[in-house]
């Protein structure tokens, strides 16, 4: 395992906690990390989480769902201040890599109102501020087939946030705009422009509701599949099929829903979400889950359903079915089609043995339909159903 993304945030742990000994009132400095085993019960393809580029198979490992956390905020006076977290995770290389999740500035305007700039997190899903930090989840991970719909987690702008209070309820709202990119697995980089999201948050007593709304000009033009099979259907007439699979300056959005309860025992969270662009190889797609939870103690058993299907074609109309220029139609349908289509069942316990850890045991029974489903580098032939188990101690500091 390449240890230096974890030396390099020790060293970036030692040297501002040398700068906040000098006033410690000034810069807080806190952390998050989870230690897992993550194996399934084949070897016909391999589980990863989102744009991970290689997964676990039969054998256990640790890449799947670890990762390590620093983040740092630096008060300067009563209206500013400066927000950095680091993150080492497996991503879109097979090696632990450190990337620089949030780097901004915040003003407070007045008692309600923030305005932050600079990498800031993008509110894509329910949780997006914590989905990385497992201790504050109940889950051992966000379920994949709706998480996987978005891959985003920074913008690069800013943001404004807006608390106030009707009644009994409070509402936080949050506007942001920038720009951002995405690696892919595939070796190619998305360009999203002009992105823009809405979320609001409502919350009453034990009972949590959010509304979300991303939407964002997408590019991708160094994608030599991509590339080789709009200008070949293009010069073969098929200009239609080529602007259909085309991604130069797309309009793309994903709209979500969620709901999150905390009453008594009893512990609810669930999320709905649809995804729409004007290109097939962005497929349109509808995902949710819910996941039902019952607090005993330190003990909490937990169950969660799933689902993701495609609204949008999986094949390209208009191409050929035989012939020289077979290999054009399908990969045109192998974009077309490479959209996640699953359902899975998943039964877990969190075991919080210490005030800032918590033990996580979950199995997953994972069935992907018309494909791979989330699963990767896939074998002929592989089908599910696949049954995924995990490890994990989550902590914070």
């Amino acid at each position: 395992m390449n240890l230096k993304p974890f030396i390099t945030l020790l060293a970036m742990t030692s040297a501002v906690s040398a700068a906040s000994a000098q006033d410690t009132s000034n810069i807080t400095i806190s952390g998050f990390g989870t230690a897992a085993l993550t194996r399934s019960n084949t070897s016909d393809a391999e589980f990863a989480r989102p744009n991970q580029l290689a997964g676990v198979t039969s054998g256990a490992k640790t890449g799947v769902d670890s990762n390590l956390g620093l983040q740092v905020t630096a008060k300067m006076n009563d209206w500013l201040s400066f927000t950095g977290q680091g993150l080492v995770r497996k991503n879109v290389t097979d090696n632990f890599g450190a990337e620089l999740a949030w780097a901004f500035a915040k003003a407070k305007v007045s008692e309600s109102l923030n305005i932050r700039v600079g990498r800031i997190g993008l509110p894509v899903y329910m949780i997006s501020d914590y989905r990385n930090v497992g201790y504050a989840n109940t889950m051992l991970r966000p379920p994949v087939e709706m998480y996987a719909q978005v891959t985003l987690e920074s913008l690069d702008g800013a943001d404004l946030l807006y608390q106030t209070s009707l009644g009994d309820t409070n509402i936080t709202a949050q506007v942001a705009y920038g720009v951002t990119d995405s690696e892919n697995r595939s070796n190619f980089t998305a360009k999203f422009k002009k992105v823009s999201s809405i979320n609001i948050v409502a919350e009453n007593g034990p009972f949590t509701f959010r509304f979300g709304r991303v939407d964002a000009n997408v590019t991708v033009d160094n994608s030599t599949n991509l590339n080789t099979l709009v200008s070949g259907l293009s010069k073969f007439g098929f200009v239609s099929a080529a602007n259909a699979i085309a991604v130069n300056d797309t309009k793309a959005s994903f709209t979500s829903v969620g709901l999150g309860v905390d009453w008594k025992s009893m512990v609810v969270q669930a999320e709905y979400g649809k995804r729409k662009s004007a290109s097939l190889s962005i497929a349109d797609t509808t995902s949710w889950y819910t996941m039902f939870g019952y607090r005993m103690g330190s003990f909490l058993p937990y169950f969660v359903h799933a689902s993701a299907t495609q609204d949008s074609p999986r094949t390209v109309a208009g191409l050929p079915t035989a012939g020289p220029l077979l290999p054009y139609t399908l990969g045109a349908n192998g974009l077309a089609s490479a959209s996640p289509i699953q359902t899975s069942n998943s039964i877990g316990v969190r075991w919080d043995f210490h005030k800032s850890a918590a033990l996580k045991l979950q199995l997953d029974r994972m069935s992907p339909e018309n494909g791979p489903g989330v699963f990767i580098n896939a074998k002929p032939g592989f089908k599910g159903p696949v049954t995924v188990f995990a490890a994990a101690v989550d902590f914070v500091f």
